[in-house]
Formats: structure tokens, sequence, C-alpha cells
């Protein structure tokens, strides 16, 4: 039996969507970071390993932090209380731009 804090706070689930959306920006990362670990070392040796991994180490961190706002998200919106602050966002978009150094880089060395 379900009870009214187990149900979802938006009848068109947009706290839902947003929490999928976050798991499929973590997920489009790691997949990046293991082509990254995959292909990285050929061209900067051990420490295309060392990127790669900090890739994989960081958004399996923001995968558990995403899951963890939305759970906070939910159960601060079913109190009335005040939302999260927007410390995540601001991590990820460090961690795209961080990202992109990397493939500027890569390009650069070649």
């Amino acid at each position: 039996m379900s009870t009214p804090a187990d149900r979802p706070f938006d009848p068109g689930l947009q706290p839902e969507r947003t929490a999928l959306a976050w798991r499929r920006t973590t997920l489009a990362l790691l997949v990046g970071s293991l082509a990254g670990t995959r292909l990285l070392p050929e061209v900067w040796g051990p420490f295309g390993l060392v990127v790669g991994g900090a890739g994989i180490a960081g958004s399996l961190v923001l995968l558990v932090l995403a899951q963890r706002r939305y759970r906070l998200q939910h159960t601060r919106l079913r109190r009335g209380a005040a939302l999260p602050d927007g410390t995540l966002p601001a991590l990820t978009a460090a961690a795209g731009f961080a990202v992109a150094l990397v493939g500027l880089a890569v390009t650069v060395s070649r």
C-alpha cells in the first residue's frame, strides 16, 4: 500500500523526468569516460588512464549525487520546504567543461 509520501508530488511527473535526464547525462559521461580510458593511453600513455579513471569516478559520483538530490527534492516538495540549491548543475557544467578541455588537448596533441 502506498503512502502519500511515496506518491509523486507532481501529477505530470516533472521531477521524475528531470531525474531520468540526470541519469542519462551521467551515463553518457560514464560511456565517454570508458571510451577515453580505452583510447587516451595510446596518445598520452599512463596519464590517459588517469584521465579516463577520473572521468569514470566523477560520473559515478555524479550519478549518486543526482539520485540523492532527487530524493531530497521529492521530500522537500512534499513538505513544502525550500528546494536544493544549484550546486549539482554547476558541478555538472564544470565536469563538462573539463571533458571539453581534455578533448581539445587530445586534438591539439595529435
